[in-house]
């Protein structure tokens, strides 16, 4: 589990001698540094770096790094708010000693998620660990209930470096196909081997429908560590790719046309060790509460998506009869509705049933779109929501109104109709706090102007190597 307490100057109780320990044993591995990660409002992935060797005062005081980047955009641009966005200012990362990972694919290297707090010691209204961590706790505190959490990764392999930004896919052989395994297997056996050095749980890896793509199932966490996982998973299968000589986009498009790259979320909602989404009186085994958590979810589905599809690239996947989950609907294992509601197979179903949603890429910020997602349920679950009549098949095949009458619209197809839907939402906006909404809505208004006037194709070039 995921440790909630938030650090505080001069470290947790525990905290300095344990990060001492550790880097002593770090060091005795060939561990020379620590990468401390986190995710900005824009889904990349920012760092810094300590010595092994400087672990302990990390542990104690924290790595400063500026709040700036909180209104970075992808293309490393900086947009502003009232609170965010100027040059002013210092933020101290502090990392989860509880998920510190010796990095198989990159030997000599350690890393570990942050929280970032104030130099006052306050948590920092702009981290997204931080909103996910409360939002998690509330659920807890109010409602008894704790959650598990899991990010598929699909990526898209590519022959590299890239010259002039251009994908040349890594292997030809059709989807899902045994050629395909077979022209990367050295590599993704390393990969398999890197996941279990570092005790990631692999459940699925397996060639994917677009060139050059595979995806990657792992198992469940508690969301925070869900998160934080999906996190350990890309780096991992980006370095794993550059000592092979290939380089990996996990872009929601990588071209224009065609199937891209989803990170679907699998969630589930739990009490005193039993699964909601199993063995109630509701359909296909749900609890009248899994039912409303589920509706509560479809409810907010139209804003969730500025924040699980938050690139302008977002909306090149987001397209019907692609799988991606593009109308408000939910289906019993059915991969066209948004919100797919997975039984499991008998025997497993106590533990495997869940709701997975198909809306979600890995531009996201996976600690925004859980806090959200974990938010929108909760919000449904506290009215007693009714979940609408399922569909079955391809819900663009619906006439008008037959789909009107069963609640199926179509979600946003811009990410500027995300925002606004977004804007509109004050449970969404009160779940990450009014600094880290206001971020969101400026970093959205950003990235939209970033691609004001490019055609699809440049709108997939501009955004294939940034996440």
């Amino acid at each position: 589990m995921t440790t909630l307490a938030d650090p505080v100057p001069g470290g947790r109780p525990g905290d300095v001698e344990r990060a001492t320990a550790l880097g002593g044993e770090l060091s005795a591995r060939g561990v020379h540094g620590v990468v401390l990660s986190y995710v900005d409002t824009a889904g990349v992935g920012r760092i810094k770096a300590v010595p092994t060797a400087g672990l302990a005062s990390a542990a104690a005081w924290g790595v400063g790094m500026s709040p700036v980047f909180d209104t970075f955009l992808a293309n490393d641009s900086i947009v502003s708010t009232d609170v965010l966005g100027s040059p002013d200012g210092d933020l101290r990362l502090y990392p989860d000693l509880d998920h510190l990972t010796v990095l198989a694919g990159q030997p000599g290297w350690a890393w570990a998620p942050v929280d970032r707090i104030t130099q006052e010691g306050e948590p920092h209204p702009g981290c997204g660990r931080t909103a996910l961590r409360r939002v998690v706790s509330s659920a807890a505190e109010r409602y008894g209930l704790t959650f598990r959490a899991a990010v598929e990764v699909e990526w898209s392999v590519g022959c590299g470096p890239a010259e002039g930004g251009e994908f040349l896919p890594a292997c030809s052989g059709p989807a899902y196909s045994a050629a395909r395994q077979i022209e990367l297997s050295d590599c993704t056996a390393d990969l398999l081997a890197a996941f279990a050095a570092q005790g990631v749980d692999v459940e699925q890896l397996h060639p994917e429908y677009a060139a050059g793509q595979f995806e990657i199932s792992v198992g469940a966490l508690d969301p925070v560590a869900a998160a934080d996982r999906s996190v350990l998973v890309r780096q991992t299968i980006r370095a794993v790719a550059r000592r092979h000589g290939l380089v990996v986009s996990f872009a929601p498009a990588v071209f224009a046309q065609g199937v891209g790259n989803g990170g679907h979320v699998h969630l589930s909602a739990w009490r005193d060790g039993v699964n909601l989404h199993s063995g109630g009186g509701g359909r296909h085994g749900m609890t009248a509460e899994a039912e409303s958590f589920a509706a509560g979810v479809l409810a907010h589905l139209p804003a969730l998506t500025a924040v699980t599809a938050p690139s302008p690239a977002s909306y090149l996947r987001l397209r019907p009869s692609q799988w991606a989950g593009v109308f408000t609907c939910w289906g019993h294992e059915t991969r066209e509705a948004a919100v797919r509601v997975v039984t499991g197979t008998a025997g497993l179903r106590d533990r495997a049933a869940n709701l997975e949603v198909k809306p979600v890429d890995l531009a996201a910020n996976p600690y925004l779109a859980l806090t959200c997602l974990i938010a929108a349920g909760l919000d449904g679950l506290a009215s007693s929501a009714p979940l609408p009549e399922e569909i079955t098949g391809d819900p663009a095949l619906l006439g008008p109104d037959d789909a009107a009458a069963r609640g199926v619209r179509r979600l946003p197809a811009s990410l500027a109709d995300a925002v606004t839907e977004f804007r509109a939402d004050q449970r969404l906006r009160a779940a990450l706090g009014p600094v880290l909404a206001d971020a969101v809505i400026a970093v959205r208004q950003g990235e939209i102007a970033a691609v004001d006037g490019l055609d699809d194709e440049r709108v997939a070039a501009a955004y294939r190597w940034k996440y």
